[in-house]
């Protein structure tokens, strides 16, 4: 890979997945989707994954810096809501996870990547409806983090939203929209790590279809990749805090189903 298309690539999947990890239209759907455009196979992206998620784990950690800090100070109430949200999510990609990776890396990928963007529209269409109606929220409690950690587990398979999956269980759950973003948003610190140490398990461990090509040229486009990430990801959590307040997902629900049915004609046209 020459530099040049190094750095533009990583540029395009930083930017993607810096966007998409915090906006409600699945980061993993749109770079199962994007890799497969861009002509790389699992193996030789897999190190460019592990970068791209830790790009995403700095603005979040930025972000919430001082939120983070709150959660180690007494009674310690959200850092247990957080830890138990997490379990599902945690059990689902332990079990699951090569299962998953092995559906969507197969030939029918276009098509169940279809199908997951299509729930994910419908789902912030669902959000919208509730939140506009609801006139009353109570605190976020175990039942919100609980119903919001399950939802999180749901979305371990590509096309189904992280954050539009847990803002839809926090809003049906009747928790304020800014305890739903915040809790939200910190959900995402664990399963970030965790995405990143079972790919990096796939690194030190690699298996025979596994393939790092790790040149000076993709070093450079890897850092730009991660920088990129990082600042996307940073305007992304900004715009999605705006969002949530105002309950406004509908042009995100109608942007997925144009994406749902691009991904099911390609698939069509792949068959034929």
């Amino acid at each position: 890979m020459t530099l040049f298309e190094a750095i533009w690539k990583t540029f395009i999947l930083g930017a993607v997945q810096g966007l998409t990890e915090f906006l409600p239209v699945s980061s993993s759907g749109h770079l199962t989707l994007l890799q497969k455009v861009l002509g790389y196979d699992e193996g030789s992206l897999m190190f460019v994954n592990i970068m791209l998620h830790f790009g995403t784990l700095i603005s979040v950690l930025i972000v919430f810096r001082k939120d983070i800090l709150a959660l180690f100070k007494k009674p310690f109430k959200t850092l247990l809501m957080l830890i138990v949200a997490t379990i599902p999510a945690a059990v689902v990609g332990l079990l699951c996870n090569d299962y998953i990776e092995e559906i969507f890396a197969g030939e029918r990928a276009l098509l169940y990547l279809a199908i997951c963007f299509a729930l994910t529209a419908l789902m912030l269409l669902i959000t919208e409806l509730i939140a506009k109606r609801r006139k009353k929220h109570t605190p976020l409690g175990w039942k919100n983090t609980i119903s919001m950690g399950l939802m999180q587990a749901v979305a371990l398979f590509p096309g189904i939203s992280r954050s539009g999956s847990t803002i839809f269980a926090g809003t049906a759950s009747g928790a304020k929209p800014e305890n739903i973003a915040k809790f939200s948003f910190l959900m995402s610190i664990p399963v970030i790590l965790g995405s990143f140490v079972l790919e990096l398990k796939d690194i030190i461990f690699p298996g025979e279809t596994t393939k790092l090509v790790c040149g000076t040229n993709e070093i450079i486009g890897m850092v730009v990749g991660v920088i990129t990430a990082a600042v996307f990801g940073f305007l992304a959590i900004k715009f999605m805090l705006k969002v949530i307040s105002k309950a406004n997902y509908k042009w995100f629900a109608l942007y997925l189903v144009l994406l749902s049915l691009t991904c099911f004609w390609l698939d069509v046209l792949a068959i034929l």
